[in-house]
Protein backbone atom coordinates (compact mmCIF):
# COMPACT_ATOMS: atom_id res chain seq x y z
CA UNK A 1 0.00 0.00 0.00
CA UNK A 2 2.82 2.37 0.67
CA UNK A 3 4.41 1.61 -2.66
CA UNK A 4 1.65 2.47 -4.53
CA UNK A 5 1.06 5.66 -2.33
CA UNK A 6 4.73 6.67 -3.09
CA UNK A 7 4.16 5.93 -6.80
CA UNK A 8 0.86 7.27 -7.10
CA UNK A 9 2.53 10.48 -5.73
CA UNK A 10 5.10 10.46 -7.91
CA UNK A 11 2.64 10.20 -11.11
CA UNK A 12 1.02 13.69 -9.23
CA UNK A 13 3.70 15.42 -9.05
CA UNK A 14 5.29 14.29 -12.76
CA UNK A 15 1.37 15.02 -14.14
CA UNK A 16 1.72 18.65 -12.24
CA UNK A 17 5.40 19.51 -13.80
CA UNK A 18 4.18 18.87 -17.17
CA UNK A 19 1.44 20.46 -16.81
CA UNK A 20 3.46 23.82 -15.61
CA UNK A 21 5.73 23.37 -18.17
CA UNK A 22 3.04 23.19 -20.54
CA UNK A 23 1.45 26.87 -19.26
CA UNK A 24 5.29 28.37 -18.94
CA UNK A 25 5.45 27.93 -22.70
CA UNK A 26 2.24 28.74 -23.81
CA UNK A 27 2.70 32.23 -21.61
CA UNK A 28 6.13 32.42 -22.89
CA UNK A 29 4.31 32.21 -26.77
CA UNK A 30 1.84 34.54 -25.76
CA UNK A 31 4.06 37.27 -24.15
CA UNK A 32 6.00 37.17 -27.59
CA UNK A 33 3.59 37.48 -29.50
CA UNK A 34 2.38 40.54 -26.91
CA UNK A 35 5.33 42.32 -28.45
CA UNK A 36 4.57 41.78 -31.70
CA UNK A 37 3.01 45.67 -32.06
CA UNK A 38 0.31 45.89 -34.96
CA UNK A 39 -1.13 49.19 -36.16
CA UNK A 40 -5.25 50.22 -36.01
CA UNK A 41 -7.13 50.87 -39.02
CA UNK A 42 -6.33 53.64 -41.73
CA UNK A 43 -4.04 56.22 -39.52
CA UNK A 44 -3.99 54.32 -36.23
CA UNK A 45 -0.23 54.00 -36.59
CA UNK A 46 1.57 54.87 -33.57
CA UNK A 47 5.21 56.81 -34.14
CA UNK A 48 7.66 56.33 -32.00
CA UNK A 49 11.03 58.13 -31.45
CA UNK A 50 14.02 56.35 -32.68
CA UNK A 51 16.19 55.69 -29.51
CA UNK A 52 12.68 54.28 -28.35
CA UNK A 53 13.31 51.21 -30.44
CA UNK A 54 17.31 50.87 -30.37
CA UNK A 55 17.94 53.75 -33.42
CA UNK A 56 20.19 56.55 -33.34
CA UNK A 57 17.68 59.60 -34.47
CA UNK A 58 20.67 62.01 -35.51
CA UNK A 59 21.90 58.89 -38.02
CA UNK A 60 18.51 58.49 -38.61
CA UNK A 61 18.06 61.72 -39.72
CA UNK A 62 20.88 62.23 -41.65
CA UNK A 63 19.85 58.87 -43.96
CA UNK A 64 15.87 60.55 -44.43
CA UNK A 65 17.39 63.95 -45.25
CA UNK A 66 19.61 61.68 -47.84
CA UNK A 67 16.43 60.31 -49.28
CA UNK A 68 14.54 63.42 -49.75
CA UNK A 69 17.20 64.62 -52.24
CA UNK A 70 16.62 61.94 -54.47
CA UNK A 71 13.59 62.82 -56.44
CA UNK A 72 13.32 60.97 -59.91
CA UNK A 73 13.77 61.50 -63.53
CA UNK A 74 13.22 58.65 -64.99
CA UNK A 75 9.56 60.22 -65.08
CA UNK A 76 8.27 63.68 -64.88
CA UNK A 77 5.13 64.66 -62.50
CA UNK A 78 2.74 64.66 -65.42
CA UNK A 79 3.25 61.11 -66.52
CA UNK A 80 4.28 62.29 -69.88
CA UNK A 81 6.93 60.46 -70.72
CA UNK A 82 4.87 57.07 -70.59
CA UNK A 83 4.49 55.91 -73.85
CA UNK A 84 8.10 56.90 -74.73
CA UNK A 85 9.31 54.61 -72.01
CA UNK A 86 7.05 51.69 -72.15
CA UNK A 87 5.00 52.00 -75.14
CA UNK A 88 1.53 52.72 -76.55
CA UNK A 89 -0.91 52.75 -73.08
CA UNK A 90 -3.96 50.13 -73.21
CA UNK A 91 -4.93 51.96 -69.32
CA UNK A 92 -5.68 54.83 -67.67
CA UNK A 93 -2.84 57.62 -66.00
CA UNK A 94 -3.29 60.00 -63.45
CA UNK A 95 -2.55 63.40 -64.23
CA UNK A 96 0.02 63.82 -61.71
CA UNK A 97 2.11 62.00 -58.67
CA UNK A 98 3.40 62.77 -55.42
CA UNK A 99 6.90 63.41 -55.12
CA UNK A 100 9.87 61.00 -53.53
CA UNK A 101 8.51 60.10 -50.42
CA UNK A 102 8.75 57.16 -47.54
CA UNK A 103 8.00 55.82 -44.02
CA UNK A 104 10.89 53.49 -42.10
CA UNK A 105 9.34 50.68 -39.53
CA UNK A 106 11.21 49.88 -36.85
CA UNK A 107 9.48 46.90 -34.40
CA UNK A 108 6.23 47.90 -36.82
CA UNK A 109 6.15 51.79 -35.00
CA UNK A 110 6.96 54.13 -37.77
CA UNK A 111 9.94 56.13 -36.96
CA UNK A 112 10.46 58.25 -39.66
CA UNK A 113 8.33 58.98 -42.52
CA UNK A 114 8.96 62.27 -45.28
CA UNK A 115 6.93 63.44 -48.10
CA UNK A 116 2.95 62.27 -49.05
CA UNK A 117 3.05 58.85 -47.59
CA UNK A 118 -0.97 59.05 -48.05
CA UNK A 119 -1.36 59.57 -52.22
CA UNK A 120 -2.58 56.60 -53.98
CA UNK A 121 0.07 56.65 -57.16
CA UNK A 122 0.74 53.95 -59.51
CA UNK A 123 3.04 51.78 -57.93
CA UNK A 124 4.40 50.12 -61.60
CA UNK A 125 5.88 46.48 -60.90
CA UNK A 126 5.08 46.04 -56.62
CA UNK A 127 1.91 45.24 -57.84
CA UNK A 128 3.87 41.59 -58.76
CA UNK A 129 3.98 41.02 -55.39
CA UNK A 130 0.84 41.18 -54.84
CA UNK A 131 -0.42 39.20 -57.48
CA UNK A 132 2.16 36.73 -56.04
CA UNK A 133 0.17 36.77 -52.90
CA UNK A 134 -3.11 35.66 -54.19
CA UNK A 135 -1.27 33.02 -55.85
CA UNK A 136 0.13 31.94 -52.51
CA UNK A 137 -3.40 32.38 -50.82
CA UNK A 138 -5.07 30.52 -53.76
CA UNK A 139 -2.68 27.44 -52.60
CA UNK A 140 -3.34 27.88 -49.10
CA UNK A 141 -7.22 27.25 -49.61
CA UNK A 142 -6.94 24.55 -52.16
CA UNK A 143 -8.05 26.39 -55.10
CA UNK A 144 -4.27 25.65 -56.66
CA UNK A 145 -3.05 21.83 -55.36
CA UNK A 146 0.99 22.71 -56.16
CA UNK A 147 2.74 25.28 -57.50
CA UNK A 148 4.08 23.00 -59.85
CA UNK A 149 0.79 22.13 -61.23
CA UNK A 150 0.53 23.26 -65.22
CA UNK A 151 -1.94 26.41 -65.27
CA UNK A 152 -3.55 24.22 -68.27
CA UNK A 153 -4.88 21.95 -65.12
CA UNK A 154 -7.13 24.61 -63.90
CA UNK A 155 -7.70 26.81 -67.07
CA UNK A 156 -9.31 25.89 -70.32
CA UNK A 157 -9.56 29.01 -72.11
CA UNK A 158 -6.99 28.16 -75.20
CA UNK A 159 -4.14 30.01 -73.82
CA UNK A 160 -2.25 26.88 -72.92
CA UNK A 161 -3.91 24.43 -75.10
CA UNK A 162 -0.24 25.12 -77.44
CA UNK A 163 2.97 22.86 -77.55
CA UNK A 164 4.54 25.46 -75.95
CA UNK A 165 2.34 26.53 -73.06
CA UNK A 166 0.81 23.37 -72.01
CA UNK A 167 3.61 22.38 -69.49
CA UNK A 168 3.55 26.17 -68.56
CA UNK A 169 3.05 25.97 -64.35
CA UNK A 170 2.38 28.31 -61.87
CA UNK A 171 5.99 28.37 -60.46
CA UNK A 172 6.75 29.09 -63.73
CA UNK A 173 5.09 32.11 -63.79
CA UNK A 174 5.61 33.39 -60.62
CA UNK A 175 9.57 33.10 -61.60
CA UNK A 176 9.15 34.93 -64.47
CA UNK A 177 10.02 31.63 -66.50
CA UNK A 178 7.26 30.89 -68.46
CA UNK A 179 8.18 31.43 -71.64
CA UNK A 180 4.44 31.58 -72.81
CA UNK A 181 3.85 32.28 -75.68
CA UNK A 182 0.83 34.28 -77.74
CA UNK A 183 -0.84 37.73 -77.46
CA UNK A 184 -2.96 39.16 -74.65
CA UNK A 185 -5.25 43.00 -74.72
CA UNK A 186 -3.39 43.47 -78.27
CA UNK A 187 0.41 43.01 -76.82
CA UNK A 188 2.36 40.08 -77.64
CA UNK A 189 4.77 38.16 -75.69
CA UNK A 190 7.97 38.98 -77.68
CA UNK A 191 7.92 43.10 -77.06
CA UNK A 192 8.45 43.95 -80.91
CA UNK A 193 8.09 47.23 -82.01
CA UNK A 194 9.08 50.99 -80.24
CA UNK A 195 5.54 52.10 -80.86
CA UNK A 196 3.89 49.32 -79.07
CA UNK A 197 6.89 48.47 -75.90
CA UNK A 198 8.71 52.20 -76.07
CA UNK A 199 12.28 51.63 -74.97
CA UNK A 200 11.09 48.12 -73.53
CA UNK A 201 11.08 46.89 -77.47
CA UNK A 202 13.18 43.30 -77.91
CA UNK A 203 14.73 42.09 -80.29
CA UNK A 204 13.11 38.23 -81.55
CA UNK A 205 15.00 35.28 -80.02
CA UNK A 206 14.20 31.46 -80.17
CA UNK A 207 12.04 30.46 -77.47
CA UNK A 208 12.87 28.10 -74.23
CA UNK A 209 10.96 25.43 -72.65
CA UNK A 210 9.20 26.76 -69.93
CA UNK A 211 11.34 26.85 -67.20
CA UNK A 212 14.33 27.21 -68.92
CA UNK A 213 15.05 30.81 -69.31
CA UNK A 214 14.35 33.85 -67.54
CA UNK A 215 12.55 36.96 -68.77
CA UNK A 216 11.21 39.88 -67.38
CA UNK A 217 7.89 40.40 -68.97
CA UNK A 218 4.58 41.75 -68.40
CA UNK A 219 2.54 40.23 -71.00
CA UNK A 220 3.15 36.47 -69.15
CA UNK A 221 2.28 38.42 -65.85
CA UNK A 222 -0.65 39.67 -67.11
CA UNK A 223 -1.33 36.24 -68.75
CA UNK A 224 -0.90 34.74 -64.72
CA UNK A 225 -3.28 37.32 -63.49
CA UNK A 226 -6.15 36.32 -66.68
CA UNK A 227 -4.93 32.40 -65.11
CA UNK A 228 -6.13 33.77 -61.54
CA UNK A 229 -9.00 35.44 -62.23
CA UNK A 230 -10.22 31.93 -63.92
CA UNK A 231 -9.33 30.11 -60.86
CA UNK A 232 -10.44 32.51 -58.16
CA UNK A 233 -13.61 33.04 -60.50
CA UNK A 234 -13.75 36.69 -59.09
CA UNK A 235 -11.94 40.14 -59.64
CA UNK A 236 -8.87 40.08 -58.26
CA UNK A 237 -9.06 43.68 -56.47
CA UNK A 238 -12.42 42.19 -54.81
CA UNK A 239 -10.02 39.40 -53.66
CA UNK A 240 -6.66 41.50 -52.57
CA UNK A 241 -9.40 43.72 -50.81
CA UNK A 242 -10.84 40.70 -48.76
CA UNK A 243 -7.83 38.69 -48.00
CA UNK A 244 -5.30 41.20 -47.46
CA UNK A 245 -6.05 44.81 -47.75
CA UNK A 246 -9.26 44.59 -45.10
CA UNK A 247 -7.34 42.40 -42.16
CA UNK A 248 -4.84 44.73 -42.23
CA UNK A 249 -6.26 47.53 -41.58
CA UNK A 250 -5.31 49.70 -45.19
CA UNK A 251 -6.71 52.85 -46.36
CA UNK A 252 -9.78 52.95 -48.87
CA UNK A 253 -7.70 55.28 -51.27
CA UNK A 254 -5.85 52.37 -52.68
CA UNK A 255 -7.30 51.12 -56.28
CA UNK A 256 -6.57 48.40 -59.06
CA UNK A 257 -7.05 49.81 -62.25
CA UNK A 258 -7.65 47.60 -65.31
CA UNK A 259 -6.77 48.21 -68.99
CA UNK A 260 -9.34 49.80 -71.04
CA UNK A 261 -9.82 46.38 -72.77
CA UNK A 262 -8.80 43.83 -70.08
CA UNK A 263 -11.98 42.06 -69.53
CA UNK A 264 -13.26 38.26 -69.44
CA UNK A 265 -16.43 36.30 -69.09
CA UNK A 266 -16.14 33.83 -65.88
CA UNK A 267 -19.06 31.89 -65.23
CA UNK A 268 -20.96 33.98 -67.53
CA UNK A 269 -19.99 37.30 -65.90
CA UNK A 270 -17.87 40.50 -67.35
CA UNK A 271 -14.87 40.60 -65.12
CA UNK A 272 -12.28 42.91 -65.48
CA UNK A 273 -8.66 41.53 -65.35
CA UNK A 274 -5.69 43.58 -63.98
CA UNK A 275 -2.32 43.68 -64.71
CA UNK A 276 1.30 43.14 -63.10
CA UNK A 277 2.53 46.76 -63.00
CA UNK A 278 1.79 49.83 -64.74
CA UNK A 279 3.78 49.91 -67.98
CA UNK A 280 0.54 50.11 -70.50
CA UNK A 281 -1.68 52.14 -67.58
CA UNK A 282 -3.70 51.03 -64.71
CA UNK A 283 -2.16 48.71 -62.13
CA UNK A 284 -2.09 49.32 -58.53
CA UNK A 285 -2.47 52.54 -57.13
CA UNK A 286 -2.08 52.70 -53.46
CA UNK A 287 -0.34 55.12 -50.99
CA UNK A 288 3.55 54.53 -49.18
CA UNK A 289 1.84 54.01 -46.02
CA UNK A 290 -0.79 51.20 -47.40
CA UNK A 291 2.86 49.58 -48.89
CA UNK A 292 4.13 49.61 -45.58
CA UNK A 293 1.27 47.57 -44.04
CA UNK A 294 1.95 44.88 -46.99
CA UNK A 295 5.48 44.60 -46.05
CA UNK A 296 4.98 44.44 -42.27
CA UNK A 297 2.30 41.38 -42.78
CA UNK A 298 5.11 40.00 -44.67
CA UNK A 299 8.11 40.76 -42.25
CA UNK A 300 5.92 39.39 -39.62
CA UNK A 301 5.17 35.97 -42.02
CA UNK A 302 1.61 36.35 -43.29
CA UNK A 303 0.35 37.36 -39.52
CA UNK A 304 -1.82 39.91 -38.26
CA UNK A 305 -2.40 39.91 -34.80
CA UNK A 306 -3.68 36.51 -34.17
CA UNK A 307 -4.68 35.97 -37.89
CA UNK A 308 -2.52 34.53 -40.42
CA UNK A 309 -3.30 36.27 -43.31
CA UNK A 310 -1.72 34.50 -45.68
CA UNK A 311 0.58 30.81 -44.58
CA UNK A 312 4.08 31.21 -43.17
CA UNK A 313 5.26 28.57 -45.57
CA UNK A 314 4.13 30.80 -48.53
CA UNK A 315 5.92 33.79 -47.23
CA UNK A 316 8.86 31.62 -46.84
CA UNK A 317 8.50 29.87 -50.48
CA UNK A 318 8.00 33.18 -52.00
CA UNK A 319 10.91 35.32 -50.57
CA UNK A 320 13.17 32.06 -51.40
CA UNK A 321 15.79 31.41 -54.19
CA UNK A 322 13.98 28.98 -56.32
CA UNK A 323 15.90 27.60 -58.95
CA UNK A 324 19.35 28.12 -61.10
CA UNK A 325 17.47 30.01 -63.83
CA UNK A 326 17.11 33.57 -63.09
CA UNK A 327 18.93 36.34 -61.24
CA UNK A 328 17.98 36.30 -57.44
CA UNK A 329 14.32 35.66 -57.28
CA UNK A 330 11.58 34.34 -55.76
CA UNK A 331 7.92 34.20 -56.60
CA UNK A 332 7.65 37.67 -57.88
CA UNK A 333 9.69 39.22 -55.10
CA UNK A 334 13.47 40.22 -55.50
CA UNK A 335 15.68 39.17 -53.01
CA UNK A 336 19.47 39.34 -52.08
CA UNK A 337 20.46 35.86 -50.69
CA UNK A 338 23.77 36.62 -52.85
CA UNK A 339 24.78 40.02 -51.45
CA UNK A 340 24.51 41.58 -54.80
CA UNK A 341 21.17 43.27 -55.28
CA UNK A 342 22.19 45.40 -51.70
CA UNK A 343 25.70 44.71 -50.52
CA UNK A 344 25.19 46.69 -47.06
CA UNK A 345 22.15 44.73 -46.29
CA UNK A 346 21.67 41.23 -45.12
CA UNK A 347 20.96 38.44 -47.22
CA UNK A 348 17.60 37.70 -45.73
CA UNK A 349 16.19 40.82 -46.94
CA UNK A 350 13.62 40.96 -50.26
CA UNK A 351 11.67 43.39 -51.97
CA UNK A 352 9.25 44.71 -54.32
CA UNK A 353 10.25 46.72 -56.84
CA UNK A 354 8.95 49.18 -59.40
CA UNK A 355 9.74 51.39 -62.16
CA UNK A 356 9.88 55.06 -60.72
CA UNK A 357 11.81 53.15 -57.86
CA UNK A 358 9.19 52.22 -55.92
CA UNK A 359 9.86 50.19 -53.30
CA UNK A 360 9.23 47.99 -50.27
CA UNK A 361 11.75 46.35 -48.60
CA UNK A 362 11.83 43.81 -45.91
CA UNK A 363 14.54 43.01 -43.18
CA UNK A 364 13.44 40.69 -41.00
CA UNK A 365 17.00 40.36 -38.83
CA UNK A 366 16.31 43.71 -37.67
CA UNK A 367 12.71 43.81 -37.50
CA UNK A 368 12.51 46.87 -40.51
CA UNK A 369 10.25 47.59 -43.71
CA UNK A 370 11.29 50.26 -45.51
CA UNK A 371 8.61 52.41 -48.13
CA UNK A 372 10.89 54.61 -50.59
CA UNK A 373 8.81 56.11 -53.90
CA UNK A 374 9.67 58.52 -56.81
CA UNK A 375 13.55 58.44 -56.04
CA UNK A 376 16.28 57.87 -58.25
CA UNK A 377 18.66 56.91 -55.48
CA UNK A 378 20.38 53.26 -55.08
CA UNK A 379 18.36 51.60 -52.80
CA UNK A 380 21.14 50.35 -51.45
CA UNK A 381 22.33 53.79 -49.85
CA UNK A 382 19.30 54.89 -48.08
CA UNK A 383 19.54 50.64 -46.15
CA UNK A 384 23.25 51.23 -45.39
CA UNK A 385 22.41 54.68 -43.76
CA UNK A 386 19.38 53.49 -42.19
CA UNK A 387 21.18 50.28 -40.98
CA UNK A 388 24.04 52.27 -40.02
CA UNK A 389 21.39 54.12 -37.29
CA UNK A 390 20.60 50.47 -35.56
CA UNK A 391 22.36 50.59 -32.53
CA UNK A 392 24.22 47.30 -32.10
Amino acid sequence: MFKKSLLALAVASTLFSCQQQGQQRTANVLKAAAKEYYPGEDDDWLTKKPEQVGMDAAKLQEAVEWAKTQETTQMPADFSTQEVIFGKLLGSMPTDRASTNGLILKNGFIVAEWGDTQRADPTYSVAKSYLSTLLGIAIDKGLVKAITDPVANYVQDGGYDSKQNRNVTWEHHARQTSEWEGALWGKKHDFVGKEEYGRGERKPRTLQAPGAFYEYNDVRINRLALSLLRVWQKPLPDLLKEEVMLPIGASDTWRYVPYHNSYAEVNGKRMASVSGGTRWGGGLWISARDEARFGYLFLRKGKWHNKQIISEEWVKEATSVRGPVGPDYGYLWWLNTEGKAWPDAPTTSYAALGAGQNTIWVDPEHDIVIVWRWHDGNPNELIKRVLAAVKA
